[in-house]
């Protein structure tokens, strides 16, 4: 299951939490990953994964998010994981609860 593999990878390699769900109780930096699409073509998955990462700042944000962008660039190493292409990342801070955060897309082929 990729989410559970992206999951383990960025709990290991970050030093902020890193939720499948928005947690209750929110820490002051924190990184939110999502499936949001899916295929599979010869047998081969193809996912796309967003990555939402929170801040106090918005620079803050932007650096966390800067962090996750490498470190997913890096998920290949796993042998679970074929390819990682960043699709696009941008501000996307939440103006309902007024937190700053960043979003990242990316394609994972496993």
């Amino acid at each position: 299951m990729i989410e559970k593999i992206v999951l383990n990878w960025l709990k290991q390699q970050l030093d902020v939490p890193v939720y499948t769900e928005e947690p209750t109780e929110k820490p002051d930096s924190f990184v939110l990953i999502e499936k949001t699409g899916a295929s599979r073509d010869n047998w081969i998955n193809h996912a796309t994964i967003a990555v939402q990462s929170y801040a106090i700042s918005m620079y803050e944000a932007a650096k966390l998010n800067e962090l996750v962008k490498k470190t997913l660039d890096a998920i290949v190493q796993l042998d679970e994981v074929g390819a990682s292409t960043l699709n696009s990342d941008y501000n996307f801070t939440d103006t309902t609860t007024k937190r700053y955060r960043y979003q990242c897309i990316y394609d994972l082929t496993y």
